[in-house]
């Protein structure tokens, strides 16, 4: 039985085309390793390999996440890695400091049945001591902050609880770094929901109109014949503090008092667009916006959750329909080239393709992306990286970005 909440066709298989893309990526096949804490920290997983320099390093200078009252069996993860915890796990150790993702899920073991997934971004100092408390009745961690003396009393502990933290997956950590060197610790704070974790499923409540269901009763009474049976259904909306923040992208895509053609213009070169939305969020450092995309992708990668999604594709279709743009902001297109460069890595070839017309949007947004760069007056070094890029993507998915799609090509009408 589904309870219909008035999700549009078009989302509903826009959410289902990204669960089968998640579950048919490499997140899934292996790249992103799965352990299974039992008996020990790190079970019967593998350790992390890394140099004695790196491990000594670590053990003296990263910082430990104490994870502590979880479940046996809980779904539990660091960035690119996840595990299955096992009754003597409290937390993982020796993180190197930075922009980190903790996320997490509730398993029943009789059943097999998993919650949807939550998480967090944290930025860990060297030798932080960063402690969650699992609170069983929420299946979640608790909201109230750990005090500082308790903090403290644990630090004093870590030699002790030091058998019972999972040493940090070091293997992937470079790949983490590469896509997640644009986001910073203030941007996190500024994207992350008010109440501070990240989850996948929409945490929704009924707007006041419709709360109960006498409520919808007497509209239906009222409405009775007016209303279609969707309409009936309860209006919700997202409950406050549990949305990510991501900036608006500016409706209006031309300046005010635009002559028709200039509002042509500016619909097929989205300059303004995007430099109304840097002076919005990022006036004096546009290149954060390179950050939000980030945020946005790890959200939808590992956080799985569909608004990430979007924005990313927002974001990424914007900085691509730029044309005059492209000279102005030189550097920043520069590293949007090799950031796309490490996030279609981690991406199947047939993630975007659309489930009834087949179209691919990255082919679709990518090609009009170098159309523009050709035709831009940006520097000659930034136009051979993007030639790289293009060749590149070529060479390993074999995408066309040559040939002209079928609704551009000229009609040709026969007197």
């Amino acid at each position: 039985m589904f309870l219909d909440l008035g999700v549009s066709e078009a989302k509903l298989k826009a959410c289902t085309r990204l669960l089968c893309a998640i579950l048919k990526s490499n997140y899934v096949k292996g790249k992103n390793i799965r352990y299974k804490l039992i008996s020990s920290p790190i079970g019967g997983g593998k350790m992390a390999s890394m140099s004695q320099e790196t491990a000594q390093k670590l053990f003296e200078e990263g910082a430990v996440l104490l994870f502590l009252d979880v479940p046996p069996g809980t779904e539990f993860g660091i960035d690119y890695t996840t595990w299955n915890t096992g009754e003597k796990f409290k937390g993982v150790k020796m993180i190197p400091a930075g922009i980190h993702f903790v996320h997490y899920s509730a398993v029943s073991l009789t059943q097999g049945d998993k919650a949807p997934r939550t998480g967090f971004f944290h930025c860990f100092g060297s030798r932080e001591v960063l402690v969650k408390r699992w609170d069983p009745s929420l299946e979640d961690i608790r909201d109230e902050e750990v005090t500082s003396e308790e903090i403290e009393e644990k630090r004093n502990t870590l030699k002790e609880l030091d058998p019972f933290l999972g040493v940090y997956p070091y293997d992937n950590f470079k790949k983490w770094v590469s896509l997640t060197n644009e986001i910073t610790k203030d941007l996190v704070q500024k994207i992350s929901p008010l109440c501070g974790k990240i989850a996948s499923a929409a945490q929704l409540v009924p707007d006041d109109a419709s709360r109960t269901t006498s409520d919808r009763a007497k509209l239906k009474e009222r409405d009775e014949g007016s209303r279609s049976a969707e309409q009936n259904l309860p209006r919700m909306h997202s409950k406050p503090g549990t949305a990510l923040r991501f900036s608006e992208i500016p409706m209006q895509s031309y300046p005010e008092g635009a002559s028709p053609a200039e509002i042509t213009r500016h619909s097929m070169d989205r300059s303004f667009t995007l430099s109304s939305l840097l002076a919005a969020h990022y006036d004096k450092e546009p290149q954060r916006i390179l950050g939000e995309i980030q945020v946005a992708f790890i959200c939808f990668l590992i956080g799985q959750v569909y608004d990430a999604f979007e924005q990313w594709k927002q974001l990424v279709a914007l900085l691509c329909s730029c044309e005059t743009a492209i000279s102005e902001y030189g550097p920043l297109y520069s590293a949007f080239i090799q950031m796309m460069h490490f996030q279609l890595k981690e991406i199947p070839a047939d993630f975007f393709v659309d489930i009834v017309s087949r179209d691919n949007f990255l082919t679709s947004t990518l090609r009009t992306f170098f159309q523009n760069i050709r035709s831009s007056e940006a520097d000659e070094p930034l136009k051979e990286k993007c030639r790289r890029f293009q060749q590149n993507l070529t060479k390993k998915y074999r995408w066309d970005f040559e040939s002209e799609p079928d609704d551009e090509a000229p009609i040709i009408v026969e007197l």
